[in-house]
Parts: structure tokens; sequence; C-alpha cells
């Protein structure tokens, strides 16, 4: 399952999806019913448990399922993880139930390390309730037979509600990934890396062997889509560092279209990513084009705007008589205050 989350001590940014059933309910949790139910994290007698919520999505025929839970042996107060899921991933609960006028639930959400045993309400769509996490021994002894360390609780809880799954494990086993450790596992399901992502990484010929880079990339926003649309740009078998870089300063395949648009051709993402970095824009290119510079270099475009040659600077340099200056010349009369 392609897993969706935000946890509020990690701010990490990994957005992710989940293909879902057809089925949508819209829901606006009432703050009242927040409060039904205590914060609680580790219970007395093992096991995490907290509070469950779900909504709508209304991009997508999904649900979403919000948990919030205590970590006291952490030192955290409150955390929250958020997932998509279908309607028939909670065991127990009918469409019928939650669109009832009134009535109390008992649903499970089966996964691979374990169970979350969910009870609460549901009237009119609207719903939320209490969860309690049950560990699964066989998952736990399957992780030492392919030899990871013993799970704490925390870590089953933690792919419990990441969706970490054995056939995940095994596919990156067969992709020839370094054996990971379980904390390295554990980040890459709370970070959003699934088992859907890697094999499409593959499919479009890469195959990293770091499961750190794996979680790295998910977590700066390259997505199989953003590689896609990189090699319909023409930049096919881009490194997968420098998709993280092209990803993370803003060069977007929008941007370097408007860039070749403008006569530059078919840059290299290094030097996209200098223009971008350095606020050349493909609105800055045309000013300056108005102004007669239709020849400007890269190297000259990031100098002039690293100087602060603007169009009203150009315009300012004209009005007082001075024409047909060279890129150099305008820098230089910027530097020296001209327009002051």
């Amino acid at each position: 399952m392609h897993a969706e989350r935000s946890t509020a001590r990690t701010g990490s940014r990994a957005a992710a999806a989940h293909r879902a059933g057809a089925f949508v309910i819209v829901l606006h949790l009432a703050a009242a019913a927040l409060g039904c139910f205590p914060l609680v994290g580790a219970s007395a007698q093992g096991g995490y448990e907290g509070q469950w919520t779900i909504e709508g999505r209304r991009d997508k025929p999904a649900l979403y399922l919000t948990l919030t839970y205590g970590d006291e042996g952490r030192g955290y107060g409150k955390n929250t993880m958020g997932f998509n899921l279908a309607p028939e991933h909670l065991q127990g609960l009918s469409q019928a139930q939650m669109m009832s006028a009134g009535s109390q639930v008992r649903f499970q959400i089966v996964r691979d390390a374990g169970v979350l045993n969910c009870e609460g309400w549901f009237k009119d769509g609207r719903g939320s309730g209490h969860f309690t996490f049950a560990a699964n021994p066989s998952f736990a002894s399957e992780l030492r037979g392919r030899g990871y360390d013993e799970p704490t609780e925390r870590q089953m809880f933690q792919m419990a509600m990441s969706g970490m799954t054995l056939a995940f494990l095994d596919e990156l086993k067969a992709q020839g990934y370094a054996q990971a450790t379980l904390g390295q596992i554990v980040r890459m399901g709370t970070h959003g890396v699934t088992i859907e992502y890697v094999r499409e990484l593959k499919a479009l010929g890469y195959t990293l062997q770091s499961v750190d880079q794996l979680t790295r990339m998910v977590d700066h926003g390259v997505s199989i889509e953003f590689i896609r649309e990189l090699n319909a740009a023409g930049y096919k078998d881009t490194p997968a560092e420098m998709l993280v870089r092209t990803r993370d300063h803003g060069v977007t395949p929008e941007f370097i279209k408007e860039v070749e648009a403008e006569g530059y051709g078919r840059l290299p993402l290094e030097k996209l990513v200098r223009m971008r970095d350095h606020g050349v824009t493909p609105d800055y290119i045309k000013e300056v084009k108005a102004h007669g510079y239709t020849d400007v270099t890269v190297e000259q475009l990031v100098r002039m705007r690293d100087h602060g040659v603007t169009s009203e600077f150009i315009n300012k340099v004209k009005s007082r008589g001075f024409t047909n200056l060279s890129v150099e010349e305008l820098v230089k009369l910027r530097d020296r205050g001209f327009d002051k």
C-alpha cells in the first residue's frame, strides 16, 4: 500500500499516494469528537494506542485515516500519522454503518506487522474513536529469518502504520540492494518509500543499491512522474543525486521548456540549476531581450541578475542617454550606484 503520512516530530516532506477503490466520504470531524477518548501512548499492558479519525479525499477515491498517539518513552507528546486507504481495508466496517444516523463501530486494519483494533462512533459519515495495536509475532519471526534484528514494539507499530510488507523487503533483495538495518527499513516506511516506487524506478533503469538513497529521493520529491517528465524533455538516465538536486532547486519540466523556447536549447541540468538558484527566470530573459540583449549567455544572465541589473535599471540608464552598453558596462554602472 502506498502510504501518505505526516509526523509532527520529523516534519517529513514525504507526500505519497495510494491507488484505492471508487468510494468517497466527505467528512468534517467536529472538534468535540476528538475529545471523546484520552490521548495515550504505550499502554500499561504493552502495545500502542491512541485516537483515529477518518475522512474522505476530495482528489481521489479513497479514505484518509489519521492516527494520533503518544510516545512517552521518547519524550514526545503527540504524534500524528495519516494514510490513504480503500474502504475494504477497514475490516468489519460497512458503508451503511459509516453513513448511519449514529452507531457504535468496531473494525480492524490488518497489516503485515500487526493489527490496529479500532472502536468508536460514526454518524452521517463522521467518525472518530480509539485504537489499540497488536503486533504480529510471525512478522517479527520472518524479519529475523531475513537477517534483521529483533524489532522493538515501537518499530513494529511504525511498520504497521506505514504498511511495510515482507514482499517489499524481498523486492529490495531481488533487486540487489545492500542489506539494510531494521532502523533503515522503518525509516523507509515512515518516509513513504513503497514497493511500487522501487519497482517503477527499476523499470526506468534505476537500481540504487543504497536504501538511504531511496529514502532521500522520496523525501526530496523525486517522483516517478518527475523522472518521466525529465526523460521526455531529453534528460534520460540522469544520476539519482542529480535528480534530487534538480528537484530541490525548482528546475521543473515547465522551466526547462520555457528556457529552451527563449533560444537556449537543451542546457545541461547543472546550468539550469544555476539559473534557477540565481533568479534567472524565463520572464527575466524576456525582459533583457526586450532591451536588445538577445545574445546573452547563461553566465552573463546570472551575472546581471546577481548584480541587480533589472529592466527598471536598464530603463533608467537609457533615460540618461546611455545606450548600447555591454552587459559588463551595465554591471559596473549598477555596482557604482548609478541609479541612486
